[in-house]
C-alpha cells in the first residue's frame, strides 16, 4: 500500500554527442540512472537539483530547461510504500572531468557512485535501470 510520495529531480546533461550517466551501488543494489536524487523537506526543486549535482560530482549548473515530470504511477524500487514523482531537466553545466568516482557511504549504508559520459547514440533503454529513466530517454530522443 502506497503511503507517501517521494519527489526526485534529475539532470540530463549532454556534452557533444555524449550524455552523463551515473552508476550507483547502495548496499548490494547496483543501478544506472541519470544524475540527481531526492528533494529534501523545505527545499525547492531547483535547489535540490543544484545540491544533488554538487554533491554527486561537483557539477555547477548554468542553465536548465524542464524536460519531463512523471505522468504515470511508479512505485519506488527501494520502498514499496512510496510513489515516485520525478522531474527531469535538460542542464547546461560546468564539468571539468571525464569521469568522477566517489564513496558517498554513511554510517550503516554503503554507497558508491561513478559519473561518466556515454555515447548518446549507443544508449538504449535497457542500459537504464529504472522505468522512468527509460521513458525519459525516449522523450529525449524526440526532443533533440
Amino acid at each position: 500500500m502506497i503511503t507517501r510520495f517521494n519527489l526526485r529531480v534529475y539532470a540530463i546533461i549532454i556534452r557533444g554527442e555524449e550524455i552523463l550517466l551515473a552508476d550507483e551501488s547502495i548496499n548490494d543494489f547496483s543501478f544506472t540512472k541519470f544524475p540527481g536524487g531526492g528533494v529534501e523537506l523545505g527545499e525547492g526543486i531547483m535547489e535540490a537539483l543544484k545540491r544533488e549535482l554538487m554533491e554527486e560530482g561537483e557539477i555547477i549548473v548554468n542553465e536548465v530547461e524542464h524536460l519531463y515530470t512523471t505522468d504515470f504511477f511508479q512505485p519506488s524500487a527501494f520502498n514499496p510504500a512510496e510513489q515516485i514523482i520525478s522531474v527531469y531537466y535538460l542542464v547546461k553545466a560546468d564539468i571539468h572531468w571525464p569521469e568522477y568516482v566517489s564513496d558517498q557511504s554513511s554510517t550503516g549504508k554503503k554507497h558508491l557512485l561513478r559519473l561518466y559520459f556515454y555515447p548518446l547514440v549507443n544508449l538504449q533503454a535497457e542500459h537504464l535501470t529504472f522505468p522512468i529513466d527509460q521513458h525519459v530517454l525516449q522523450k529525449l530522443r524526440t526532443h533533440i
